[in-house]
């Protein structure tokens, strides 16, 4: 059972938060919830686009998705539900901008792992998620200790130091694969664009 009104709520678990407001669409429950992971919603936006008014005006559309999409899923980990709705609407809102000239690339498969950025020009209908593939089919064609050090760096969301634990390369060696990684990729996307046109 659920405390009554005059208990404080932010006690309550995110499941019980989640119960609450499906029942009554009590604001308050919501509230809780949104103030429990905004700085959760708002790191994924500022990973995918890099400007902060820009991640702030997505955090409040995820709260406003957050509405509507709560009452029509049941969520056991809500964490990282919120984690996928945020990439999703993210993604979506990504779409839209490419057809305006240039996108900033800053993700595969979710995650920070680009810092360049790759053209789209207006005329260019392919889509976000096959430059995602091209990234993967890139990454595959890397040698074995920069492939290996990308993986564990980008994707894996490892620190300098657990590459270097988990590897047994050297702090140095590990930033010098994980730095030509990156350029090979770019240098390899950029072929894959040429033989596409």
């Amino acid at each position: 059972m659920f405390l009554r009104r005059n208990r404080n709520i932010d006690k309550f678990s995110d499941l019980e938060l989640i119960a609450l407001y499906k029942k009554s669409s009590d604001n308050d429950a919501l509230s809780v919830l949104f103030k429990r992971y905004s700085h959760l919603i708002y790191g994924v936006c500022l990973k995918y686009f890099k400007d902060r008014e820009q991640a702030k005006d997505m955090v409040m559309q995820v709260c406003e998705k957050l509405l509507k999409d709560l009452k029509k899923h049941d969520i056991k980990n809500f964490k990282s539900w919120l984690h996928v709705l945020t990439k999703n609407e993210c993604l979506m809102l990504l779409r839209k901008e490419k057809k305006k000239g240039e996108v900033n690339l800053d993700v595969i498969n979710g995650e920070a792992f680009m810092e360049y950025q790759l053209p789209y020009h207006h005329n260019n209908e392919e889509s976000i998620e096959e430059d995602f593939a091209k990234l993967e089919t890139c990454i595959g064609k890397l040698r074995d200790e920069q492939q290996q050090c990308i993986k564990l760096f980008y994707l894996e969301r490892k620190s300098y130091e657990e590459v270097v634990s988990i590897t047994g390369f050297e702090l140095k060696k590990v930033k010098s694969y994980i730095q030509n990684g990156r350029r090979n990729l770019k240098i390899c996307i950029q072929n894959l664009r040429e033989q596409e046109a």
